[in-house]
């Protein structure tokens, strides 16, 4: 871990001031972070993440942390001789998958985020979808074209699911009480099967059930860029419309925009997309008056 910046007292009293307003501005919002990425797999990204996240609870922010972990879950199945297979950018979820994805991301995963957070001083609580009937979740289909056939088919991702509803009873329950809710993107669908929710896609769907604030989504990005690769700090929704439209927002970061799209939808006020890797993203963007990414409102 990087040595600490030493300032003068003159120095951090001139930095409170500047974060203060921002602080104020924020008070007692919720603010939902979804943290994932290669960068879960860097120890001291993982701790500085924790720290952040105290620090905005103790900030008087109301943070919730919704984590992905598809690296891992590829190096279990791995480990374990369960091939991995995907289609249209998503992985398909066999029962045997299923369960592996289940035990990384509500298990090992969620325990280390929150051991991390707990161990910073903050009092994090672990939780999947399933908790509380959270989230339910419906069966993804997705039709894809064959051009040799020149006809469309259903791809069947077996165990993948996507927000249907959200109940925010124990969400409430357990914001504005110095607790801060860890969640694994792992659902019941109303046949009362697990699925595997898409973590970016589950982060938008309790945003705009929580009425966020913020939707900050951590990736290893620095944000949406233009087609010279300078990133585009503020965007409306029609000019992210606009953008896929014409061929500059293009591959994996579509469905992320589209995330962006309906939380923003939803009643979220605003939604950041920012380079998870980049020490302090989460603060830099909030508490400072740089920002560290793309932020999209209505």
């Amino acid at each position: 871990m990087a040595e600490p910046i030493k300032v003068s007292p003159q120095e951090q009293a001139q930095i409170l001031m500047q974060a203060l307003p921002h602080m104020l501005r924020y008070d007692d919002s919720i603010v939902v972070v979804k943290y994932g990425g290669h960068a879960m797999g860097d120890e001291d990204v993982a701790r500085d993440f924790a720290r952040d996240m105290v620090l905005l609870e103790q900030a008087g922010l109301n943070p919730v942390v919704v984590h992905g972990g598809g690296p891992q879950i590829g190096a279990m199945l791995k480990k374990l001789g369960i091939a991995a297979h995907f289609a249209g950018g998503l992985r398909i979820t066999d029962k045997a998958t299923m369960e592996i994805v289940e035990m990384v991301l509500a298990g090992s995963i969620n325990k280390q985020i929150v051991g991390f957070i707990n161990a910073e001083g903050g009092r994090a609580v672990g939780l999947c979808g399933k908790d509380g009937n959270m989230v339910r979740a419906t069966k993804v289909t997705r039709a894809v074209h064959d051009p040799a056939t020149n006809s469309d088919h259903e791809i069947d991702f077996g165990f993948v699911g996507e927000p249907q509803q959200v109940d925010t009873t124990v969400l409430e329950q357990i914001l504005g009480r110095e607790l801060i809710p860890v969640l694994a993107p792992v659902a019941l669908g109303e046949d009362g099967e697990t699925y595997n929710v898409n973590a970016d896609t589950f982060a938008g769907a309790i945003a705009g059930a929580l009425d966020a604030k913020r939707l900050l989504l951590l990736t290893d990005v620095p944000g949406v860029l233009d087609k010279d690769g300078n990133i585009l700090k503020q965007l409306r929704l029609d000019d992210v419309r606009e953008l896929i439209a014409n061929g500059t927002i293009t591959g994996g970061m579509i469905p992320k925009v589209e995330t962006c799209i309906y939380a923003v939808e939803q009643g979220v006020e605003g939604v950041v997309i920012l380079d998870g890797k980049t020490p302090h993203a989460v603060l830099v963007e909030l508490l400072t008056d740089y920002g560290a990414g793309t932020l999209i409102t209505r």
